[in-house]
Formats: C-alpha cells, structure tokens, sequence
C-alpha cells in the first residue's frame, strides 16, 4: 500500500491509450436472482478484466467499494485518486485517507481545479459536467502516462435513473463503471461492502459542495467553505445524513424527516448560533425532510410555477 500526494496538470488532446469502455449499458434486472458472493465475484471478474486501473475515489459507498476490490485483484496494478478541491468536503478527505490506509489501497491525492472554469462557476444545470470533465481529464493523463490501462469510478445500476450530467464526461473519457457492467445496485453495494467489512457500507451519500447552490447562483471557495462548515455543524450535532443548502443569506437544513421533531425540541438553537455564526442571517429547517438531489426539483417544475410571484 501506499498513499501520495501529487499536482497534475493535464494534458490538451484527445483521450487514447486506454481500454475502451462498453457500446451499452448493463440492464438492470429487477429480480436479481445472484446471491451476495455471486455479485462479488462478478465484481471481481470485471474488475480483474481491466488489467490495471486507476479509480476516482471520492470515500462513498460505491468508489469505496471499487476500489478495495481493485487492490484485492490487482494490487499495486492499482492505484485509487481523490481529488482535493474546494469541492471536496474537508471531511470527506480525511476519510479517504483513513479508508485507504486501513484497506491497504494505494491512494494518491491530486488537486483539480474546476473552479478556475467559468462555465462552472456559472453554477448552470449541466455543473456537474464541467466538474467531472476537469477531474477525468487528470485521471486519464495520470494513467496514460503510469501506464494503467483503465480508468473507472463508482457509478453503479441505480445511478442511470438519476439526472447525472456528469456521465457524459465519463463517456467522453472512456472511464468504466465496474459497478453497472456487473450489474449491481446500491443495496448491493451496501451488502457486498458489509461482506468485505468495508467501513462504508452504510456511509450516507454524499454529493460535492456546490450542490448545495441553487443552479444559476455562482460557485465561489466562501461559499463551498461555509457550507463545509455549517455541515459538519450539524454533524457534530449526532446526524449522519444531511445537508445545508445555500440561499445566499438563508440556510435551509434537511435532515431525515424522523430526525425533525429532535432537531427542533433539542438542537434547533445550538445549530441556529452556530450557522449564523458562520455568516448566515437565516437559518431555516426544510419541512419536507432529507432528499438527495433536492435542487434538482426545479428542473421539473413548470416555467409558470417558477416564475409565480407571490406574498
């Protein structure tokens, strides 16, 4: 095992030299008759098909997964990234470190740069795009010039329904999604990461910062760096799964709906001085509870209902 920090600076052209990834997605079968071992082997059989990999390794359940099963098949023909950009939440760093250590993963650690792009900066609805672009286009010089064969991440059977525009970056670069060509969703994720003893098998997921900023609001380090913060506020408060959206001077927190009539009776004002502490003027608790992807609801609304005043 070992565990690098690294500075890439990629390089401009076309992407070659790696293994190509499949003409067609893998078919989700609802009534997946494999046991756990048998969607680990076949993990594994995918995987072991690489040859040499290097994994974008973010510390969540799905990238955890891949690449511990990496190191167990390929070894050092191996190597999990994390990127540390402002992005990235500080914690989610120190937890790759800590996952990677105690998996015997190689890991290195590199710095993108996405928010040097204006068109990300810009915050449009296709963000993730421009944030994936950036982190492949190292990934796929790194191994290019290291001599890995594939680059992979953790995108797994369940993903293909989301709204993910990042997963035309991922075409664009040939990156491989183990987790889909062995078929495999999130439960299965979570079952075969318990099997293995993986840390992360029940780790809530987690998106990058900036999908805390409503789409069309700029990106900017003191935004991502007071969301960061406000989260692990409320983190240190006893909740696992969360998030702080930013409405400029308005926190809006989602939690798991269970967990609201608890915030409100026993941390609402702890976490109220500590946001505002933090710069916020409002700090407002969402009714409707934890959603992932919640931003993502003004995409389906009707231009109508968007635009509707009202008092």
């Amino acid at each position: 095992m070992r565990i690098e920090l690294d500075l890439l600076v990629p390089s401009a052209g076309p992407v070659c030299g790696l293994a190509a990834a499949p003409s067609s997605a893998p078919v989700e079968r609802p009534d997946d008759p494999r046991s756990v071992e048998e969607k680990l082997r076949d993990l594994r059989d995918v995987i072991q098909s690489y040859e040499s990999v290097v994994v974008a390794f973010s510390a969540g359940a799905d990238s955890t997964l891949v690449a511990k099963v990496a190191a167990d098949i390929l070894g050092e023909r191996a190597l999990a990234v994390t990127s540390a950009s402002e992005s990235l939440a500080e914690r989610e760093l120190r937890e790759a470190l800590e996952y990677a250590e105690s998996l015997g993963i190689n890991h290195r650690v590199i710095y993108t740069n996405e928010l040097s792009n204006p068109d990300y900066l810009a915050n449009p609805t296709n963000r993730c795009y421009h944030c994936k672009t950036e982190l492949y286009d190292h990934l796929v010089e790194l191994a290019e010039r290291e001599g890995y064969r594939t680059v992979a991440n953790g995108l797994n059977v369940d993903d293909l329904g989301d709204y993910r525009p990042g997963l035309q970056a991922a075409k664009e670069h040939d990156v491989r999604a183990p987790l889909q060509e062995a078929g495999l969703t999130k439960p299965d994720v979570r079952a075969i990461s318990r099997l293995l003893d993986v840390p992360t098998w029940d780790k809530p997921a987690m998106a990058c910062l900036s999908s805390r900023v409503p789409y069309g609001e700029a990106i900017t380090p003191e935004k991502l760096k007071q969301i960061d913060r406000a989260e692990q506020a409320i983190r240190d408060l006893g909740y696992r799964q969360l998030r702080v959206r930013h409405h400029g001077q308005v926190a809006r927190i989602e939690l798991p709906t269970e967990s609201l009539v608890t915030f409100v009776t026993e941390h609402a004002a702890t976490a109220t001085e500590k946001l505002k502490a933090l710069g916020f003027l409002y700090v407002t608790l969402d009714l409707q509870g934890f959603r992932s992807g919640s931003m993502n609801e003004v995409l389906s609304r009707p231009a109508a209902t968007q635009s509707a005043g009202g008092s």
